[in-house]
């Protein structure tokens, strides 16, 4: 899923910006139309989320038995960008395991047409995205995530990839973290592929293994005061090439994709 941004580069801050926010959530079905919602990002470790935090930790460290390296590279405050390779649709939940801090990420739009879920939704950190078009709506929010401070999950993929390779990121990463100050932390997940192969409904219970890279700074603006297109292209190559370093590591150490 590729989402458009604003065009003013003069909102944005970025020269040429035409980039593009690029996260992966449950398909909307054809035709339908994006909800028109007021999210307010929500900071708070509400009880609920504490709770679905821990289950998901437990299933983790017990089925999964994940293992992270160099957990302490994510920073403790102030906006950050995870940004993991995305073989399964586990990563998800695995990816939480990096920090201890409050995590926020996209889901379809539809969910929200449940009141019950529209209300709960936001306190577990998910804010809304309609798949099939080109939403402004999600660049804006998660541009509202980082300006809180908050730690966003995003995956420079787009979309679940197969095979040991990591290539054509999408911009949407490093626009994000042009336009807010965000660090971005690049993470390597191995053994997602094999534990829960695109198609199938039930992971297997195999060892996954994340390395976490070191903090990549956000692009630096330039005398004109807005961020070069370059430094934006040059980001999303530097985040390439450490995905691909960490990814390697990852996989070596479980010992499968």
């Amino acid at each position: 899923m590729a989402l458009s941004p604003d065009d003013g580069a003069g909102a944005s801050g970025i020269d040429e910006a035409g980039s593009s926010v690029t996260g992966d959530a449950a398909s909307a079905k054809d035709g339908d139309a994006p909800l028109v919602l007021d999210v307010v990002v929500d900071t708070r470790f509400t009880p609920l989320y504490r709770i679905l935090r821990f289950l998901v930790r437990l299933v983790n460290a017990v089925y999964f038995r994940t293992s992270v390296a160099n957990k302490g590279a994510v920073p403790a405050e102030g906006p950050v960008i995870i940004a993991p390779v995305h073989r399964s649709f586990i990563d998800f939940f695995v990816a939480s395991e990096v920090t201890d801090r409050k995590l926020h990420y996209m889901a379809k739009d539809s969910l929200w047409k449940n009141g019950t879920l529209a209300k709960i939704l936001p306190s577990v950190g998910a804010f809304p995205v309609h798949r099939e078009s080109a939403d402004r709506e999600a660049t804006r929010r998660a541009q509202q995530v980082l300006d809180a401070g908050e730690v966003l999950i995003l995956f420079p993929e787009g979309e679940r990839r197969t095979g040991p390779v990591v290539e054509d990121l999408h911009e949407g990463v490093a626009f994000l973290a042009a336009r807010t100050g965000a660090t971005v932390i690049p993470v390597g997940i191995g053994g997602s592929a094999s534990v829960m192969p695109k198609g199938t409904k039930i992971p297997r219970p195999r060892h996954i293994h994340l390395e976490v890279g070191e903090p990549l700074a956000p692009p630096e603006r330039g005398e004109s005061g807005r961020v070069p297109r370059s430094r934006v292209h040059r980001l999303t190559e530097q985040l390439t090439v450490s995905l691909q370093e960490l990814y390697d590591r990852a996989v070596e150490v479980a010992g499968r994709y």
